[in-house]
């Protein structure tokens, strides 16, 4: 649904210094500041280039498990220092269970994780709600409603990538099978995800004017070109998906976007940008063939945020360019995955195994020591504000 345009050139990582002043030596205060600084010049490069975009796109598919704002910072820090982008990445305890250590001299990567608390919720006499730290005296008379956890800040997370410890060799599954395997595989665990919300995936030789797929929301339907290729099919599944996740039309944000009756402008791009992690994370490069999508991802964003100003209402939606870069990216990896833990691609998504995930492992498997990414199947998802 895109025209198309010349292919979109590979990048090179974001320019070390990309992301502002360091963040050794710095108070907590200081170190969020200078992440979120960081993360803010990240992501307006990403807005300036299709070809940044690419690049955060290609790190989250192997970082599939952390937020897009970690994504794009582990992948600056990396960067900075010249060495090669993150794969696998952990706390200095979490190595040291696994049997490796942090090298000599080497120096942390930064994270924005949130700072939690245990509350409890009461109701009032006069109905009113209040909460207080669990542990802490209630109000009389009040009512016990349950306790949560909350977020209650955000603080800077010190990980280490593989490539920075030693250490006893990690079990890796490794994706053994031919592109044409994992395309047909892959495409009934789409499926099966298009089926978890509501919405059955047809194969069949109809075509919605020029398009080799299509979502209608009002039906529940998928359509998928019986013509294509299985690659193509579970690409262009893929694709739709995103439509599916991403612009149903209570969803303000991808209103904003793009009609879900007409997809158009960032719709198509957050679609294409789903559809090219997730494939990418099954070893599916879709590089070429995404090109024309994401070509017009910059024109896409000034024309969204040129329309947010003239609405003029009090809407809560991404407004400036930087914060609907910053949406697009928290929707697209949020979105990725939540289908990727259901199609279980090679690898563990950038956070290492917990200790007794090993049964987990059902795909060929390699002895490695670095280089291959690898996460926890369980562990918390490290997220920051508003990403």
């Amino acid at each position: 649904m895109a025209s198309k345009s010349e292919g979109t050139p590979r990048s090179k990582r974001p320019e070390a210094g990309a992301a502002g002043p360091a963040t050794s030596g710095l108070t907590p205060e200081e170190r969020i500041a200078a992440l979120t600084e960081g993360l803010h010049t990240i992501l307006e490069k990403a807005v300036e280039s299709p070809s940044h975009w690419q690049v955060l796109l290609d790190a989250s598919a192997t970082l599939w498990r952390y937020s897009g704002g970690n994504v794009a910072l582990l992948s600056m820090q990396m960067a900075q220092r010249g060495t090669e982008e993150p794969t696998l990445v952990a706390g200095f305890r979490e190595w040291e269970r696994h049997g490796r250590s942090v090298l000599k001299g080497e120096h942390a990567l930064w994270v924005i994780a949130p700072r939690t608390a245990r509350m409890q919720d009461f109701t009032l006499p006069e109905s009113t709600r209040q909460r207080i730290r669990a542990g802490e005296k209630p109000p009389a008379g009040a009512v016990d409603d349950g306790k949560k956890t909350v977020i209650t800040g955000w603080r800077g997370q010190a990980v280490f990538d593989v490539s920075q410890t030693q250490g006893t060799p990690l079990l890796v599954p490794r994706n053994m099978a031919g592109p044409g395997v994992v395309a047909s595989e892959l495409f009934d665990s789409l499926a099966e995800v298009a089926h978890k919300h509501g919405f059955e995936v047809h194969v069949d030789g109809a075509q919605y004017g020029l398009t080799s797929g299509y979502t209608d929301f009002a039906e529940h339907r998928v359509q998928v070109g019986e013509w294509l290729s299985p690659e193509e099919r579970t690409a262009v599944l893929a694709h739709e998906l995103g439509h599916v996740l991403l612009h149903s039309p209570d969803d303000a944000v991808g209103r904003l976007y793009g009609s879900s009756a007409d997809h158009r402008g960032l719709a198509e791009v957050e679609a294409e940008s789903l559809a090219y992690t997730v494939l990418r994370a099954h070893g599916i490069d879709r590089g070429p063939q995404s090109a024309s999508y994401l070509a017009g991802w910059a024109d896409a964003v000034i024309e969204t945020e040129s329309g947010v100003l003239a609405d003029g209402t009090d809407r809560k939606l991404p407004a400036s360019r930087v914060d609907i870069a910053k949406s697009v990216l928290g929707r697209v990896t949020a979105a990725s995955k939540g289908i990727l833990e259901v199609t279980h691609p090679p690898g563990f998504g950038g956070k290492v195994p917990a200790v007794d995930a090993g049964p987990r492992l059902v795909q060929p498997a390699s002895y490695v020591g670095v280089g291959l990414p690898a996460a926890s199947v369980d562990g918390p998802t490290i997220a920051g504000p508003g990403v």
